[in-house]
């Protein structure tokens, strides 16, 4: 859930900087996306991100993870 809800945010974030034209508000989507993960994964399922050894596999396992959710392949 709380991966949805970084990787939510993060979208939210690029739209609203493509609208308003405020790149910076990219790199807070990107904050809030792996904050919202890592607090996931340190404090609920008490391990270790792949983002630190596999980043490019983290973030497209993440992308999946939250479109399999909204298709309702994955429940929360």
């Amino acid at each position: 859930m709380l991966h949805f809800i970084g990787t939510t945010l993060f979208f939210v974030a690029l739209v609203v900087a493509a609208v308003w034209q405020r790149p910076l508000l990219i790199l807070a989507g990107v904050v809030a996306a792996y904050g919202f993960a890592w607090v996931g994964h340190f404090f609920v399922e008490h391990n270790r991100p792949a983002t630190f050894q596999h980043p490019w596999l983290s973030l497209r396992g993440d992308f999946r993870l939250y479109f399999d959710l909204l298709r309702g392949r994955e429940h929360f």
